[in-house]
């Protein structure tokens, strides 16, 4: 699926994966969060075979002008848990409402593992 929208200059479509690229490097910057990834079994056999995801650990669904998120990262040991899920949320709905223009409805974050 993708983003669809539409200006006085035309047409604008944009993917999940751009989306899911943004929403990956937004969570890297994010101060305690160490990695991302992939919260069902599944996910994780498909991403051995593939050459490289930087998506890993992202979800991206997209219904109309929407857009649902959902992110499996690794946090780092020591930090507050609700702290770092409260400002990736605040950050990832910040850059991706200003790359898409589009409203970003919910950010659901789970916590995979922490790493010292």
């Amino acid at each position: 699926m993708s983003v669809n929208t539409s200006n006085i200059y035309g047409k604008i479509s944009i993917s999940d994966k751009a989306i899911a690229k943004l929403v990956s490097h937004a969570c890297f910057e994010s101060y305690g969060v160490v990695g991302l990834d992939s919260y069902r079994f599944k996910d994780s056999l498909t991403e051995l075979f593939r050459k490289k995801n930087s998506t890993k650990g992202v979800r991206i669904t997209t219904v109309g002008d929407r857009i649902y998120i959902t992110l499996s990262i690794i946090i780092k040991f020591g930090v507050s848990i609700s702290a770092v899920a409260d400002s990736l949320k605040e950050a990832v709905k910040y850059k991706v409402e200003k790359f898409t223009g589009m409203i970003v409805d919910t950010i659901d974050v789970n916590i995979i593992g922490v790493k010292l």
